[in-house]
């Protein structure tokens, strides 16, 4: 049974947090409806949805939904090819219906299969991103959309190429700015009666200072002013009309193109897995180490994306940067994300003109710590201590991350882990010895507990470097399950090669259900301890008679 939790336990803390991930969330919003070739407002209906409904729904104390960077390129490509808009978010729609039936058949017990080597990776590299992604925006040079994780750029630029092109292009008014944001982020938990603050976080006061300085920048004429592309770009509704014309609705005549189903399937599996991976990620962050009914999850996620569709919202999944966000800020439970959600509905409708003074630069100040929060190089270190089978799969999935994207890096973490899974069960299937004795070499081989067909070559090696003229003792006393491969392997074994190479094989405590008893080991382990047994008798007959004759 579900334990009924008080949203308003930890309201402080969870305030101070959802504010936080509120000004993370809403560049974030703006950029990846921008790079999507969305309307802007279709991002922020997207985050508004993913923070109240999905975060209402979802039992996840951290993670915070809403639209993903891991879906602009299908976004893109999805609008170009179904010619509109609303064609697309009857696609959004289906994708919601698929997550919905995919909660309901448990589809989300797969994340319980992701190697914490691979999760810790992939947060890992998002880390690195991050941290590599806001250096450009610290320094005025905003080329690149806020929200943009891909290593590939829209501008032609990769994640490193950038970096130099923002030796040409710095702007000293972000410099400052970004400079006066760290300042503030960094002290603000360093100084004991800043710190009792709970409900003013250090992002708001360096949000409020940045606006200040710039406005002051500003007001004497500097050029160290910001311009208007280095501050938040939130569309201002002048008139009723405008403001009805946010909202875009489904055309659900087009459910009869085929086009539109492919799309809702891509968009259902792949908003799944990054959410999966997400919740995974979040769970790990948890000091109080809590776990979230994954099932549960695909169904809110499922439930967002079809209030998001019918309001003429992107598509969304639980998202790494605004769950880490919110958990570096100090998140203590889901309401944090649900705050979230009202502020940017809030916020966006009462205040547009002055979110739009927010430079870009001090936003990118509070992402910096987050990322370095994420790569931190003991986490390397730790990974590092642990060995190889530990590290590989880790680094592999970081640097696939940083050079590709998040489901590529952590496919190849997967690949890498599933590797060493064989390997380790290969040679984890049985225990080969060899023991001397003074009738001949006998050969015990005993089978572990579970043996499946991955052990296959692994055994079907020991048994071809078996020496002619040998015992062999396969020993199955504690196995509990034997795969059919398995089973065949050994009947052939004993049944045709060992003839042909003079070894003798004895099979021990195999289970009736395994089918062996017809086989040709069986049955010479059953005739030697018959003829024992009736040579024991004739003994003990010949041993009465000579008493009787004495």
């Amino acid at each position: 049974m579900t334990k009924k939790i008080n949203l308003f336990a930890n309201l402080k803390a969870d305030f101070a947090s959802g504010l936080v991930v509120f000004l993370v969330a809403l560049p974030l919003c703006l950029g990846i409806a921008l790079a999507s070739g969305a309307p802007l407002f279709s991002g922020i209906i997207s985050g508004v949805v993913g923070g109240i409904v999905v975060g209402y729904l979802s039992q996840s104390h951290l993670s915070v939904s809403g639209p993903a960077a891991g879906l602009t390129a299908i976004v893109l490509t999805a609008i170009t090819d179904l010619g509109a808009f609303n064609a697309f978010l009857t696609a959004v729609f289906i994708a919601g219906i698929l997550q919905l039936l995919l909660g309901f058949i448990k589809a989300g017990t797969i994340s319980n299969y992701f190697p914490t080597n691979v999760i810790e990776g992939m947060l890992g590299g998002i880390g690195v991103i991050i941290f590599l992604k806001q250096l450009p925006h610290a320094f005025g040079y905003d080329k690149d959309y806020e929200g943009d994780f891909a290593f590939l750029q829209p501008d032609g630029e990769n994640t490193f190429s950038e970096l130099f092109q923002v030796i040409g292009h710095i702007q000293l008014g972000s410099v400052i700015i970004t400079a006066v944001s760290l300042f503030i982020l960094i002290m603000w938990n360093k100084v004991d009666f800043l710190k009792k603050m709970k409900l003013v976080p250090a992002a708001l006061i360096a949000v409020i200072i940045s606006i200040i300085i710039n406005e002051l920048f500003i007001k004497t004429g500097s050029s160290l002013a910001i311009k208007d592309e280095h501050l938040v770009k939130l569309p201002v509704p002048t008139s009723i009309e405008e403001f009805k014309a946010i909202f875009v609705f489904p055309d659900f005549t087009t459910l009869t193109n085929s086009k539109v189903w492919i799309v809702g399937v891509t968009i259902a599996i792949v908003a799944s897995i990054e959410t999966l991976l997400c919740i995974e990620a979040a769970d790990r962050m948890d000091a109080l180490k809590r776990y979230t009914d994954t099932n549960v999850e695909l169904k809110a996620q499922g439930v967002g994306n079809i209030v998001s569709a019918l309001l003429g919202g992107l598509p969304m999944t639980s998202v790494v940067v605004r769950t880490t966000a919110n958990n570096a800020a100090g998140a203590k439970s889901k309401m944090s994300a649900i705050i979230h959600g009202l502020l940017l509905l809030a916020c966006v409708l009462a205040i547009p003109k002055i979110l739009n003074r927010i430079p870009l630069a001090t936003l990118a100040a509070i992402l910096l710590l987050v990322g370095y929060k994420l790569a931190n190089p003991k986490i390397l270190k730790n990974f590092y201590i642990r060995g190889k089978y530990q590290f590989i799969p880790f680094i592999a999935t970081l640097l696939g991350v940083v050079f590709t994207d998040l489901l590529k890096g952590v496919a190849l973490g997967l690949i890498i882990s599933v590797i060493f899974i064989l390997k380790g069960n290969m040679k984890r299937a049985y225990k080969f010895r060899k023991e001397e004795y003074q009738e001949g070499d006998i050969i015990h081989i005993d089978l572990a507990q579970e043996v499946s067909f991955l052990n296959k070559a692994a055994i079907k090696s020991t048994l071809d470097e078996l020496p002619e003229n040998s015992r062999v003792v396969i020993n199955a006393k504690d196995t509990v399950y034997i795969s059919h491969d398995i089973l065949d392997l050994i009947h052939e074994f004993e049944t045709i090669k060992s003839k042909d190479l003079n070894i003798n094989v004895k099979l021990v405590g195999f289970k009736p259900q395994y089918n062996l008893e017809n086989s040709e080991g069986y049955k010479n382990t059953i005739t030697i301890e018959h003829k024992y047994n009736v040579l024991k008798r004739k003994l003990e007959t010949v041993e009465k008679k000579e008493i009787e004759f004495k």
